[in-house]
């Protein structure tokens, strides 16, 4: 389309008095995107000399299902940017009347688009590298654990360790660790390490080279339990010990340039699936270094908001230190491609490994391996320390999370949050609690008084729920993962991956694909089992949507730059197969990416019909 300057200054003139008072008039919490969208008024009030400089867009999209989620979740047809920035959101002919001879248009032929998506749970260097030396195979049975001890005791020098990382109990069809005698079976010649998260079963050499016997006692003051049979021997069950194990790694070692090229290769797959943002919650600076590598080289295709790891078992002025440090850092100054804005430490164990810090005892149990009656999981910080680590990282402008499954671990970060909002008022720093799969009504009213956000992961529903079922019972899990009790309370909830192995959606042993993770909060049902969970905690669509959107946005304090489509926000955007609002509910897990923008710029293309 090619437009003459008089009728474009007017036509650009007539959509924005049309479109610019309503969207000034939305509610923000922020003033970053309602400045531009006041100086964009401004200047095209002015005259039709400004229209033309300001109203000149790079790319139209038009003739789509333009899902908005902005206040009232609005649909429109059409979008136009410039730069990397919206500048209108309307109907076909309000937006084509801006473009220029220059403008790209894109006709979406009624396909659906959505904000580009945000996970704020990822551990994306980690698992870049997870198959760097060679290509770990999907597991499904303790006999393909065991399978791959077999095979890498066929390739590894014998005396080495063979350690399987990340392959949860949870997940095998038998619900059970591999034991210590059939790891000795498997790999009797080399120190096997099956490690699941904070916690390990071993074989016997694996134990020897570890120091870990009948007589071996954990050292006062440090972490970990090995658990005995009745004879006081080690099972090979050793639960968030991984210091314990004096393990040396076989592997090879990658590069700094493999790490970037792994990296960048990661990004482009979380772009396939819609991506354009993610929380790195568990960040080391050699991670931040590599992600502004990327960045300067023009090779970062998603966003990176980072919380960096904190050792919550060091002594606390060394925290402190540590904290005051990262405050210092040049990435904590904002930036909407890379921001070191917070912390993240861990209180407790697992739900997927038995040892997350519950209220009440796990019971006894096969699954997890646990003998005594009592065990109530593993708490990892005293509750004044805990106090204190916050504290800290709220008086430095960071944002504290902690790793929280249990309902203990939740309900004691809500404590400590709680005494320090007793001093200061901290809503609008955004506490956070990361995981907070086992809540309860206490958690989420003290949450919504406080102003805490939840950093949640839906696949655990999914690829855990029959095991936890088995383990727990429904009235246990009444609260687990409660998303509609957590939206009707007024809890910003955001949807995460927990991405920590492979790169592949669903290839992933904790999958990033977020219309799976939208999906399950749709249905929650588990797999392995008929039963839905708790079906009174589903959410809507709409809902299901704002997880990985606004709830994200805001959850990492850039609810005025991105996560819903409105003028002034970064031009952020996919387009989608099908239409997610009108689609069967199976199929919302099937939804494919046709074209992803970051900024306006197309970062993924199916080559689709577009």
């Amino acid at each position: 389309m090619v437009c003459d300057d008089t009728v474009h200054a007017a036509c650009a003139e007539s959509l924005v008095l049309r479109t610019l008072p309503s969207i000034m008039t939305k509610s923000r919490t922020k003033t970053g995107a309602g400045r531009f969208s006041a100086a964009l008024l401004c200047l095209l009030l002015a005259g039709p000399a400004s229209d033309l400089a300001i109203a000149q867009p790079d790319l139209i999209l038009h003739n789509g299902k333009v899902v908005t989620v902005d206040q009232e979740f609005s649909i429109a047809e059409a979008l136009a940017v410039q730069s990397d920035r919206i500048i209108a959101v309307g109907t076909n002919s309000e937006v084509r009347a801006l473009a220029t001879a220059t403008t790209q248009l894109v006709d979406l032929k009624g396909k659906t688009v959505l904000p580009g998506l945000i996970d704020t749970h990822t551990h994306p260097l980690g698992a870049a590298l997870y198959e760097f030396d060679h290509t770990v195979p999907d597991m499904e049975t303790v006999a393909d654990v065991l399978d791959y001890f077999r095979q890498r005791a066929e390739v590894v020098p014998e005396g080495d360790w063979i350690r399987l990382q990340q392959v949860f109990i949870t997940r095998l069809r038998e619900q059970r660790y591999p034991t210590r005698a059939e790891l000795d079976e498997a790999a009797p010649k080399h120190a096997a390490y099956f490690r699941t998260g904070p916690d390990a079963s071993l074989n016997s050499l694996a134990l020897e080279l570890s120091g870990i016997d009948k007589d071996f006692r954990i050292p006062q003051g440090e972490l970990g339990l090995v658990e005995r049979d009745a004879d006081g021997e080690p099972t090979g069950i050793v639960r968030s010990g991984a210091h314990l194990i004096k393990f040396e790694e076989s592997q090879r070692a990658p590069t700094r340039e493999d790490q970037r090229n792994r990296l960048k290769a990661l990004m482009a797959a979380y772009n396939r699936v819609g991506l354009t943002s993610i929380a790195d919650r568990n960040a080391s600076l050699e991670a931040v270094e590599l992600y502004e590598e990327l960045l300067q080289q023009g090779e970062l295709t998603t966003r990176v908001f980072v919380s960096s790891a904190i050792n919550a078992q060091a002594p606390l002025e060394d925290i402190e230190a540590s904290i005051a440090k990262l405050a210092r850092h040049p990435r904590h100054r904002y930036s909407p491609m890379l921001w070191l804005r917070g912390i993240k430490f861990f209180l407790d164990g697992g739900m997927l490994t038995g040892s997350a810090y519950m209220r009440e005892p796990w019971g006894v149990s096969d699954v997890y391996s646990i003998t005594d009656p009592n065990y109530r999981g593993l708490r990892f910080v005293p509750p004044g320390k805990t106090y204190a680590i916050v504290r800290l990282a709220l008086r430095h402008g960071l944002q504290p999370t902690a790793h929280s499954v249990g309902d203990g671990a939740v309900h004691a970060l809500i404590d400590a949050y709680a005494e320090i909002d007793d001093e200061f008022r901290v809503r609008d720093m955004r506490p956070c609690i990361t995981h907070a799969n086992f809540m309860s009504p206490e958690a989420v009213r003290r949450m919504a008084e406080i102003g805490i956000v939840a950093d949640l992961q839906p696949a655990w529903l999914e690829r855990d729920g029959a095991t936890l079922l088995k383990q727990f019972g429904e009235a246990r899990l009444r609260y687990f993962q409660p998303y509609k009790s957590l939206r009707d309370s007024g809890v910003i909830v955001g949807g995460g991956s927990d991405h920590m192995q492979k790169i592949g959606d669903m290839r992933s042993i904790n999958p990033y694909n977020p219309f799976f993770g939208m999906w399950i909060a749709l249905t929650r049902q588990p797999r392995w089992t008929d039963a839905v969970l708790q079906p009174e905690q589903r959410i809507t669509r709409q809902d299901a949507i704002r997880l990985y959107t606004t709830n994200n946005a805001y959850i990492t304090f850039a609810e005025d730059e991105k996560g819903s489509l409105e003028v002034g926000k970064l031009a952020d955007l996919i387009v989608l197969d099908r239409d997610i609002l009108e689609c069967p509910m199976e199929e919302v897990k099937q939804i494919q990416v046709e074209r992803t923008y970051l900024g306006g710029k197309l970062v993924h293309d199916s080559g689709g019909a577009l």
